[in-house]
């Protein structure tokens, strides 16, 4: 069986491009930080994934370190310096050599009331222009504004905002639902409607191309990036996703690099990434280890637990057809199938493994005897799966392996 026997490929009338922000927004989220060699590392293998653009930090010394490092490699992906809608962060980015920048700021009342109680509209957004201008046409910079709390902005103003970013250079205007309140639904209005966002700013802007950038605190990030791209399909010539490898970033983090990537690939069947996913497992571990994130061995496609299973009734079924409870291979993330022994199995599992560290089929009374002595390890009250050498300890008690 081939993997695309069970994807009908939806089909997308743009292209969507990942915009990898781990290396910014994920190493916001408390307790991660990551060195230069680190980063230049996570940089490679991002790029190896199938991310065309990412965007870096590169205010303090190790960012400038990791800026440099990153650009020696010379990687087959664009890197961008984010920046605050002030000249000095503009300046940083052009002396670590940056060709683009985000330009980062607020859209909403709620944040201008909050920030600058005493600017009007009109002069916050002669601040943002004059920047852009700064960026783009003093200096030739690639030009992205984010446009941070989109989804509880007043479109009127947005909308003013965006068609003055564009005239002063802007290429792209990022939608960041901050505050992850953005609804994937067609029939939901502006602001929070994302599909009626994406629409709303082809319709009534100048802008060139457009992003999206969710929040999960909702849990909705991921499905949010991918009606944004459904919105764009036939609208825009192109969207970026700004994502995050494992969803990491401020609070509840942002949608998952990964999750974006495989669903772009497996349902709408955009070829590019095709030959890409297999390093995805390798990428979220690596990730992992150097910001001090501990992955949730549940995590759907790079968790260790993403292909384990455990109860008689998965074990049945993937021991005669991996299909019954997988819906890709394993190998296609670099993931492995894990099949493991606890308070759940059954005779199948503990038959299989048996076999698989003795090389030889134990007949029905050993069988039974193996079966009752894991019962008893969880009728005392055991809770975690059994490690290898805790069942070759119970197979040497009987006789059945001798090392």
């Amino acid at each position: 069986m081939d993997v695309n026997d069970f994807y009908f490929k939806l089909g997308l009338k743009t292209e969507p491009i990942i915009d990898d922000t781990t290396l910014r927004d994920g190493i916001q989220m408390p307790g991660l930080a990551v060195g230069p060699t680190d980063a230049a590392k996570i940089a490679q293998l991002l790029s190896e994934v199938g991310v065309e653009r990412i965007e870096i930090f590169h205010y303090q010394e190790p960012d400038k370190k990791a800026a440099k490092l990153i650009q020696d490699l010379n990687l087959d992906m664009r890197v961008a310096g984010w920046c605050r809608a002030v000249k000095e962060d503009i300046d940083s980015a052009l002396q670590c050599g940056f060709n683009e920048v985000g330009i980062s700021h607020p859209v909403s009342d709620i944040h201008f009331r909050a920030k600058w109680p005493e600017r009007t509209r009109d002069a916050i957004l002669a601040n943002l222009v004059e920047v852009v201008e700064y960026a783009a046409k003093t200096h030739g910079l690639r030009v992205f504004v984010h446009g941070e709390d989109s989804t509880r902005a007043e479109w009127d103003f947005e909308k003013k905002l965006v068609n003055a970013v564009a005239q002063a250079g802007a290429e792209c205007y990022r939608v960041c639902d901050t505050v992850g309140i953005g609804l994937s639904d067609t029939d939901a209005a502006l602001p929070s409607g994302i599909p009626a966002k994406v629409c709303a700013i082809k319709k009534e802007t100048e802008i060139e191309t457009i992003e999206i950038h969710a929040h999960d605190d909702f849990g909705n990030a991921v499905e949010n990036t991918m009606a944004a791209i459904r919105a764009a399909s036939g609208v825009w010539d192109k969207i970026y996703a700004s994502t995050t490898f494992l969803g990491i970033g401020e609070r509840a983090g942002n949608a998952e690099t990964e999750k974006t990537l495989l669903n772009l690939c497996l349902h709408y069947g955009v070829k590019k990434f095709k030959a890409k996913t297999a390093k995805l497992k390798e990428t979220a571990d690596f990730i992992g280890k150097a910001t001090g994130y501990v992955v949730p061995p549940n995590k759907a496609i790079v968790g260790d637990y993403g292909f384990a299973h455990e109860s008689g009734i998965h074990t049945h079924g993937v021991l005669n057809n991996p299909w019954t409870y997988e819906p890709y291979p394993p190998e296609l993330v670099g993931n492995v199938r894990r099949l493991t022994i606890g308070k759940q199995s059954g005779k199948g599992i503990i038959k299989h493994k048996i076999m698989e560290i003795t090389g030889k089929s134990p007949n029905e009374q050993t069988l039974r005897t193996v079966v009752e002595k894991v019962k008893e390890i969880y009728a005392n009250g055991r809770r975690a799966s059994l490690k290898e050498e805790e069942f070759k300890k119970i197979l040497r008690t009987l006789e059945l392996l001798r090392e």
